[in-house]
């Protein structure tokens, strides 16, 4: 979105700032415009939304490297999580597994978000559904980190698929007896 300036502006009032951010009132267009020159500034609309619009009195390119500004140290903070994949398939060993689990714990320790992946091949297409699913459920149960599931368990193109992240488990509270 593009800050509307001096003439693009559309709004009959607006809620003025100087450059360092003192409001001036709320003025007439014309008033603010006449301001605006009389400074030898531009007068830049900062928040068309809001009721009034509110204006800045500063120099065009000035608000635009301070915009640029903020925008570069949002970026650098944030921090991006990448989907780390880990694949198994029905045969594979406890020893395998615990090695997958650790590397899982250590990824979710880092943030990161975790695709497991139950590859099927050949005759293990045709299993059992809940029997592959419990075989996708023994990794998860060897991870040491506490993990949420972001995808439930899901059928894809060659197998069994569901995302993890790091984050409290929902408990469900066992219901009872009747």
């Amino acid at each position: 979105m593009r800050e509307r300036i001096n003439n693009q502006i559309r709004a009959t009032e607006l809620r003025v700032l100087d450059a360092e951010g003192t409001p001036l009132g709320v003025l007439s267009f014309s008033e603010a415009m006449n301001l605006a020159k009389e400074r030898g500034l531009d007068l830049i609309e900062i928040s068309p939304n809001a009721m009034p619009p509110v204006a800045k009195i500063m120099e065009q390119g000035k608000y635009q490297y301070e915009q640029s500004k903020k925008q570069k140290k949002a970026k650098a903070g944030a921090k991006a999580t990448e989907t780390k994949a880990i694949q198994i398939k029905v045969g594979t060993g406890d020893h395998d597994l615990l090695l997958k689990a650790k590397t899982a714990s250590k990824w979710l320790k880092e943030g990161h978000r975790i695709k497991i992946e139950l590859y099927l091949s050949g005759r293990s297409k045709y299993l059992d559904e809940t029997f592959l699913k419990g075989r996708l459920d023994r990794i998860l149960h060897l991870i040491t980190e506490d993990f949420k599931i972001a995808d439930p368990i899901k059928k894809g193109l060659k197998g069994f698929i569901m995302t993890i992240e790091r984050g409290k488990a929902q408990v469900q509270e066992p219901k009872p007896a009747v």
